[in-house]
């Protein structure tokens, strides 16, 4: 198989971290973790540019104890010259860092909240190394919202948004350039998206969905919205109103993703999550992790409703009409998913 260099930048990465990590580890030629804040991310950082929780500390228990083979390299912005412990530029510079450190055939970009099935990665790595034709594979999310049983889709997720470029061919040569959306060219400066892409509808058909388990907590939303407010790329204000009225209430239940000005509603999940994901279920319930969850009470009485599912359908259905009605509205759409890919 090909090896596979998995590059990470992660900011208060907890609880999720550990599970991540082990979920890669079996498929792993090197697990390069960027830790650290860019200066939009200061609002949720130490003065130190640290992560505030146990990330550091966790980073390094985990070489001690779980990482035999060598395989996980940790990365500040110090060991880049950084004295302040601050990333410079927007993630860039951090993205960077991990692809400039990677040896592998095979770059693929992780979120400390991003999973996929053990079954999925071994097939994914596989279709890589046979067809050397593939440079590129992009994949449509699966958003989890509020905790592990319920999702959250809407007009901006499927005008694109969804789709995370993420796992790309490495070698001699290749550059990561931009981190919004995330590039990879080869030695010759050709994006690779341009020379062999499975996108994200082709992931989509072989039923590898990315699991992104980032609204789940209310002390991830928090930290999300607080540094989505403070970077410069995000056009959006009102995000606190957003957090008070649509997340930790659900007084606003069709605009529940936090790209707030197209409508988004509540799923129920009835499918299987990845393993280590389910470990983590297990060890919150049994105490092992503590973590702040939502109480979810106000998402089943609305699943329960009648007229919630009619809205729903009724706004799926308005979903191509918008789309014709307003050419312009994809673009915009697609300038904002770069901007939280």
């Amino acid at each position: 198989m090909s090896r596979v260099t998995f590059g990470m930048i992660v900011l208060n990465g907890e609880p999720f971290l550990r599970y991540n990590l082990r979920s890669l580890y079996p498929f792993a030629h090197q697990i390069i973790v960027v830790e650290g804040a860019a200066p939009a991310a200061a609002a949720i950082a130490g003065p130190d540019g640290h992560s505030t929780d146990s990330t550091l500390a966790e980073l390094a228990r985990f070489k001690a104890e779980e990482d035999s083979d060598g395989k996980v390299v940790v990365v500040t912005a110090e060991d880049e010259g950084h004295a302040n412990g601050f990333w410079p530029g927007e993630k860039h510079e951090q993205s960077q860092a991990y692809a400039r450190r990677a040896t592998g055939d095979l770059l693929w970009q992780v979120d400390v909240d991003e999973f996929y099935r053990a079954e999925d990665m071994q097939r994914m790595i596989r279709r890589m190394g046979d067809d050397p034709g593939i440079k590129q594979a992009s994949f449509k999310q699966i958003t989890f919202w509020g905790g592990f049983d319920y999702t959250c889709d809407g007009w901006f997720l499927r005008r694109g948004a969804a789709v995370y470029h993420r796992l790309f061919r490495w070698g001699p040569g290749y550059r990561y350039t931009t981190h919004r959306p995330p590039t990879v060219v080869d030695s010759e400066g050709r994006d690779l998206r341009l020379r062999g892409w499975l996108d994200g509808d082709a992931t989509a058909r072989l039923g590898i969905p990315l699991y992104h388990y980032s609204l789940v907590f209310p002390k991830q939303v928090a930290e999300k919205i607080a540094y989505y407010g403070a970077a410069k790329w995000n056009r959006q204000d009102r995000t606190a109103e957003w957090v008070e009225n649509s997340y930790s209430k659900l007084l606003r239940p069709f605009r529940v993703h936090n790209v707030y000005r197209y409508p988004s509603w509540l799923e129920r999940f009835r499918g299987a999550h990845p393993k280590q994901i389910e470990q983590l279920r297990s060890d919150i319930s049994d105490g092992v992790v503590s973590v702040r969850t939502r109480d979810c009470a106000d998402v089943e009485r609305l699943l329960r409703s009648r007229s919630y599912a009619a809205c729903r359908l009724a706004i799926k259905l308005l979903d191509p009409i918008d789309r014709a009605l307003r050419p312009m509205s994809d673009r915009v759409l697609a300038r904002l998913g770069r901007g939280l890919a």
